[in-house]
Order: C-alpha cells, then sequence, then structure tokens
C-alpha cells in the first residue's frame, strides 16, 4: 500500500506548519485569506462535504469564478478524496448540464454569479447522479437536488477518522480540455502531479518563492490558470491574487499596481490586447517576471511587449494532458520564437510519420514523457489509447528542433497545409503578417481553390485606427515568404472565434475559408 499523501495538506497545511500561518495566501477584492485562514475553511468544507455523504473519488463539478469559494471548494474536495473538476464559466447552461452528465458529478459548486444560467438549464435536465449544489444564497437552486449555502457552513475540524485515504497515485482531480478538436474530453490527475509540476516548471523555470505574488489573467479553470492561481504559490507558500471579472488590460493593469503581483501569467491574445490597449506600463512595474502558454508567441509581439512593460516573457507550452508546461524559454535566455527547451523533469521527441525519430531542423510531432502526465481521459478509450502512448503522450503539435536545441512550434498537426506539395506552417505566415505596421492579429487556415488544392488563406485583425487593403497585405507577404506560402485570401474580421479557454477555434475559420478560392 502507497503511503498516505494528500495534496490539499501538501499545498495549505504544510505551509501553517513551517511558520507560514499568518501570512496572506489569497488576495481578492473581496477579502483575503491567511494560510491558517485558508486551512480552517477547507477543513470546514470538507467535513461538511462528508457529512453530505461525499464519498472518496466521487465527482464534484465547480462552475466557479477565480475567488476564495475556488480555492477552498477545490482544496477541500481533494483533501476527503473527492474529485473537483473545475469547468468553462464561460461555457453555456446546456453544455454545463453536458458536462455535469459526462462526469456523472454528484456534487455541483457554483459562484453566485452563474446560479441564473444553470438554473434554467438544470430545469430541464435529467441529471440521475447529481445529488447536491453548493452555492450562496438562501434560494434553491432546483428543488431536485439537496441544496448547501456556502456563506452557512460552520467552522469545523476535519477529525482524523474522517480524512480519506490518498497516496501519491491516488486520483486527485480532473480538468476538461478545450475541445479545440471534439468533445471535451476529462484529462484524470494524480495527488502527486500537483508537486512534480509546482517542482519542474514552478521552481525549476520560473523560480517562484515565498516572497512572490502571483496574478494570472488565465483563469483557474484550465490547466494553465490552476497551476499559476493555486497550485505554484501555495506550494512555495507564496500570495495568490485572485481576479473574478473576465481579464481585461485595465484591470489587470490595475490589480498588478494594487496588490503588487510580482508574477504575470498570460498568452499571445491577452498580451496583443495589452500592446493595443492605453494601459499605463508603469501600473506594472511590480512585475519581475512574465509567462506565456496557449499558442505560439511571435517574435514581433513579444518584442513588441517587453519594450513596452519592461520585463521578459517566457513562452512556452503546455497541455490539460501534462497539467502544465512542460517545454519553455528560460529567463536570460530567451530565443524569441521559439518555445525554448525542455522542462527539467521532462523529455521530448520529434517523431516523422513512420514513427523515425527527426534530425535537427526536420519537422514532426512533439512527443514527451513526464511525471505530470495524466491517467488518462474519462470513458474515452480510443482518445485515450491515440494520446497516452505508454511513457510518451503525443502532443498533436508539429515542431522541429534547431541546432542551438531551441523547439520550435509550427502549428497543431491537423492544423498544417499543402500548398504547391509543400508543407507551410500557418504560424510562419501568421508571424510574417503581424510585422505589419496595421496588423494586430493573423490567423492562416487552408482553403480549397478551383483546382482543388489547398491553398492559405489569412483572417485580420487590424490595429484600432489603422488601415490596409488586402491587395497590401498580399504584398507585404509577397517581400517576406515564398510563393507557395503566401495568402490567397485576405479576410478582415473584428474578432476570431475562440473556445472557452481563449484558443482560436481554427476550425471555424476553416469553415467559414471554404469556398473563398473555389
Amino acid at each position: 500500500m502507497q503511503r498516505y499523501y494528500n495534496a490539499s495538506e501538501i499545498l495549505v497545511d504544510r505551509q501553517v506548519e513551517a511558520g507560514f500561518g499568518e501570512k496572506a495566501a489569497i488576495i481578492t477584492d473581496e477579502g483575503s485569506l491567511t494560510y491558517l485562514d485558508l486551512m480552517k475553511k477547507v477543513d470546514s468544507l470538507a467535513t461538511r462535504l462528508v457529512t453530505d455523504g461525499i464519498r472518496p473519488e466521487e465527482r464534484v463539478l465547480m462552475v466557479m469564478a477565480d475567488s476564495i469559494d475556488f480555492a477552498v471548494t477545490y482544496l477541500a474536495a481533494m483533501r476527503v478524496g473527492a474529485i473537483p473538476v473545475p469547468i468553462s464559466t464561460m461555457l453555456h447552461g446546456e453544455q454545463i448540464v453536458d458536462l455535469i452528465f459526462d462526469s456523472r458529478a454528484r456534487a455541483l459548486a457554483i459562484s453566485p454569479q452563474y446560479r441564473s444560467t444553470i438554473k434554467a438549464a438544470l430545469s430541464a435536465a435529467n441529471l440521475p447522479d447529481l445529488e447536491i449544489i453548493y452555492s450562496h444564497g438562501e434560494e434553491v437552486i432546483d428543488p431536485k437536488y439537496r441544496y448547501t449555502d456556502l456563506g452557512d457552513i460552520d467552522e469545523a475540524k476535519l477529525a482524523d477518522r474522517d480524512r480519506r485515504y490518498t497516496g501519491f497515485d491516488s486520483p486527485c482531480f480532473w480538468l476538461y480540455t478545450s475541445g479545440t478538436t471534439g468533445r471535451p474530453k476529462g484529462a484524470m490527475h494524480r495527488h502527486g502531479s500537483i508537486e512534480v509540476a509546482a517542482n519542474n516548471y514552478g521552481v525549476k523555470v520560473l523560480g517562484i518563492r515565498e516572497e512572490d505574488r502571483t496574478l494570472s489573467a488565465a483563469k483557474a479553470f484550465f490547466a494553465y490558470g490552476l497551476g499559476n492561481s493555486i497550485l505554484f504559490p501555495l506550494f512555495v507558500g507564496a500570495t495568490t491574487i485572485l481576479v473574478a471579472s473576465p481579464s481585461k488590460p485595465e484591470l489587470i493593469a490595475d490589480q498588478v499596481e494594487r496588490h503588487g503581483a510580482t508574477l504575470f501569467f498570460g498568452g499571445p491574445t491577452f498580451f496583443a490586447n495589452m500592446i493595443h490597449s492605453d494601459v499605463d506600463s508603469k501600473k506594472m512595474a511590480s512585475v519581475r517576471l512574465s509567462a506565456s502558454a496557449g499558442e505560439p508567441l511571435p517574435p514581433s509581439l513579444y518584442s513588441k511587449f517587453t519594450t513596452r512593460f519592461g520585463f521578459d516573457i517566457l513562452d512556452g507550452i503546455g497541455m490539460t494532458e501534462m497539467l502544465h508546461i512542460f517545454l519553455s524559454n528560460r529567463e536570460t535566455q530567451v530565443k524569441p520564437g521559439t518555445t525554448g527547451v525542455a522542462v527539467p523533469g521532462y523529455e521530448l521527441k520529434i517523431l516523422k510519420d513512420d514513427g523515425s525519430d527527426c534530425q535537427i531542423g526536420e519537422v514532426g510531432t512533439l512527443y514527451v514523457k513526464g511525471d505530470s502526465t495524466a491517467i488518462g481521459y474519462y470513458s474515452r478509450y480510443d482518445a485515450s489509447r491515440e494520446v497516452f502512448q505508454g511513457e510518451w503522450l503525443r502532443t498533436g503539435d508539429t515542431y522541429a528542433q534547431d541546432s542551438d536545441g531551441y523547439y520550435r512550434c509550427l502549428g497543431r498537426t491537423s492544423d498544417m497545409l499543402k500548398a504547391s506539395g509543400i508543407w507551410v506552417s500557418p504560424t510562419e505566415v501568421e508571424e510574417e503578417l503581424v510585422k505589419h505596421d496595421a496588423v494586430a492579429q493573423a490567423v492562416v487556415v487552408s482553403a480549397i481553390d478551383e483546382d482543388q488544392l489547398e491553398k492559405p488563406v489569412a483572417f485580420v485583425i487590424l490595429n484600432e485606427g489603422a488601415s490596409a487593403t488586402e491587395e497590401e497585405l498580399i504584398t507585404h507577404c509577397r517581400e517576406g515568404l515564398p510563393s507557395f506560402e503566401r495568402p490567397r485570401k485576405i479576410v478582415f474580421v473584428p474578432a476570431f472565434p475562440t473556445t472557452a479557454t481563449g484558443k482560436v477555434r481554427r476550425v471555424e475559420l476553416r469553415e467559414q475559408a471554404r469556398g473563398l478560392l473555389a
């Protein structure tokens, strides 16, 4: 039998025992908690979960904003061996119901601002496994289910007899993939994966330490934000700044200034929005380092952001299935346009379609091996077999390694297109487009021309107040790209369709591009 190990206690109780009890663990505009206060709240809710009959490995689905409630619910469920399942707060009611059904959740925890959306969806739903709802307020959300007011939970110490046995390899929490390539899938993570990811990336790459204050524009309902806002800061006894409202440049900059954030996390789209905003760079003065993930960070965007705001960005790549970032640039060793080198504790390889190893400069699919890998997808046998291949995980990303050992992302494997018989990386065309002064963002997909051949089509968002013509941008690309990579059509749009986690839904853009060249 494996020894007792519980991630909730590693993140909270260990800090109290280390003497950090009176230190701020969580800061929000609504209130703050010390590590001792956090431990008491987690114990109290954990006790209530046991009283309510929540058993080990039963799912507690969370539709919760980044808040004290989020942290307490997530940690309390893990503490009693249950499985917290944070999901996107951007989903529609019907989509939330689908995930409640898919996860067979026995309990549902809801932030007050999402009550009305979920109430309407639950009224027409048949969810045989759901029994209990946790939220704030006296009003019962749906009479079919028992209701507990999160604001009416008495302080209680979880008794030793109620501490459900968990080990390093015990199921701990689930995270649903964002669904860029089909139905969302529940990636199942172990208790020990949190310590692995926090040590490998948080400590050894970010250099996060107890005096840091973290703030993430990426929300905690998916892997990147969860690590940034909960796992990494609590693991080292640092302080996390949680912002419940949707992330906007002005709001985030105000929070950074107000609370003195030292580590800032975002993604390329958010960094672009900050550049094109009126945010005063002085508001970000406390930040010592930033990280980016979710999609490749174009070199021009990296240069514009770091020049304006004065701190570095470590671009990297992570996956829900790996919990967090496993490939990243390092401080003082950034190579713009790449996602860096392997994070300590992870191994990488690039394979051709026939399974043979790629040499330096050759293009193939990236595979990763490491101890934070998920157990698999819940009730998705075929998908699990395709992605989790023995010790290795197939990322689905197309990569090449350069002579310096840095890895360069060339897009999702399914995003690559073949024009004039040659593979074209959408990323390279997009990077060329955003070099134009009028272009804020660009996404390139394939479309079929009159000869039934694949050709690049670009969807472009212009900078506010800027103007450019299709002919002008195509001429611009002619100067920097070979003929087969040049977009055959430019489509100007106000925004891109995105997933709940902010990633561009290229599948929708491919649908829009269909017929444009025929």
